[in-house]
């Protein structure tokens, strides 16, 4: 009898540990550091635990696990119409990070999918606020503009949009052509332009070099006719002092030099200038000879003193 009542003891025994064990288990949860539990108690939302070891009442409890990292939305080709009544096609990515766990599980069912519906109808009342040509060159603030009012949107459900990047702005086949066309007569301009600028460049230094040589033969002609010139002074000069110191009768023979050239010519008319017959006559007056009429030597006359 006591052996029966010791067995079933210990059954109990075991079995009210097999109870706690299983009570303990299921009570127990480990949360990752990036992760929290959102916890309900009989149907009330008691906060968010974690991360660590986390206990919980068993058949009592339920929690919900929420990622804290920053994840993205991808929000597919949407059709805009922008201010100026063109179509374009728009995707892009939304980038989120849940910073109330427990507002991210009590206010809102789906968030990804209640976060691109958001997502589209914002696109298109920004894009309904810009023209074409800003929405192709202001990407970066179109960005911006979504992301600011995303993030005021989303705020009551404990989520911060981080960022939002447009992926590819699509515009009609059309508005490309013409696009293409404007680039292509843009790139001629420019290209005219730079070539007119080349070409008015080159004909500035061609005169700027032809002034400066012009300058450098003015000033080497200057400086060549300045050194003829003190040349030419130099050699008057040196004439002047050579013939102070000739007589007149080394003049009169130098003419008379002169006249025996012109004698040896064809022609048969001289024209003797006077001062050419007055230095002869002092020449003949030196040497003896008596010179005859209009200039010429009559013959010599030897005088022989008296006794």
């Amino acid at each position: 009898m006591a052996t029966a009542l010791d067995l079933a003891s210990t059954i109990f025994l075991a079995g009210a540990a097999l109870a706690v064990l299983t009570f303990l288990i299921g009570s127990l949860r480990i949360v990752d550091e990036y992760r929290r539990l959102v916890v309900f108690r009989l149907g009330r939302c008691i906060g968010q635990r974690g991360p660590g070891v986390v206990l919980l009442v068993p058949f009592i409890d339920s929690a919900t696990s929420i990622d804290l990292r920053e994840q993205f939305i991808e929000v597919p080709h949407q059709t805009c119409i922008t201010r100026d009544n063109a179509p374009i096609d728009i995707d892009f990515l939304i980038y989120t990070k849940v910073v109330d766990a427990t507002l991210t599980v009590v206010q809102v069912r789906n968030f990804a999918g209640a976060a691109q519906g958001l997502a589209t109808t914002t696109l298109r009342a920004v894009i309904g606020d810009i023209n074409l040509d800003d929405v192709l060159a202001k990407r970066a603030e179109i960005n911006e503009r979504l992301r600011v009012r995303l993030d005021d949107a989303t705020e009551r459900w404990g989520v911060q949009v981080t960022s939002v990047e447009i992926r590819e702005i699509v515009p009609p086949a059309e508005i490309l052509g013409a696009m293409n066309r404007q680039m292509t007569s843009e790139r001629q301009r420019r290209a005219q332009v730079l070539e007119s600028e080349g070409a008015r460049e080159a004909a500035i230094l061609v005169a700027e070099g032809e002034k400066e040589a012009s300058i450098l033969r003015a000033s080497g002609e200057r400086e060549a006719a300045s050194l003829r010139a003190e040349g030419f002074a130099s050699a008057l000069q040196v004439l002047y002092g050579a013939a102070r110191d000739v007589d007149s009768t080394a003049i009169a023979v130098q003419y008379l030099e002169t006249v025996r050239a012109v004698a040896g010519g064809p022609s048969q008319k001289w024209v003797v200038p006077t001062d050419v017959v007055e230095a002869l006559g002092r020449l003949a007056s030196g040497v003896g000879v008596t010179p005859g009429p209009a200039g010429t030597a009559a013959g010599t006359e030897t005088k022989t003193p008296a006794s």
